[in-house]
């Protein structure tokens, strides 16, 4: 089972390693035009946003999922509207946990 913690550090890496080389990442050839990759995550997986945030030299981060399925795909965006797939897998769970009291090991 993927905890929101796991969720967040995989973002976390995944958009640090996204912005140390957007070259690199065009070359996987998993990049293509935003508005390509969204459609085609709702069709083939039934995707849709589940939460955003910013990285990296204004890079978008966004996780997608499908609660139905509990398909997940993590996509990185660029200023020049490319989106490249970080990362995906199964068994997504939306989660909303507090933070451990002052002291208390997470």
């Amino acid at each position: 089972m993927t905890t929101f913690r796991e969720m967040t550090l995989a973002l976390g890496a995944g958009a640090a390693l996204f912005a140390a080389s957007q070259l690199q990442a065009q070359t996987l050839r998993h990049c293509a035009p935003r508005a390509a990759v969204v459609e085609r995550l709702a069709q083939s997986y039934g995707e849709t946003r589940q939460s955003i945030g910013l990285g990296g030299n204004n890079a978008v981060v966004e996780v997608f999922a499908s609660q139905a399925t509990g398909s997940w795909t993590i996509t990185v965006t660029m200023a020049d509207g490319t989106t490249c797939l970080l990362a995906s897998g199964q068994a997504f769970e939306t989660m909303a946990e507090p933070l451990p009291a002052s002291g208390e090991e997470a």
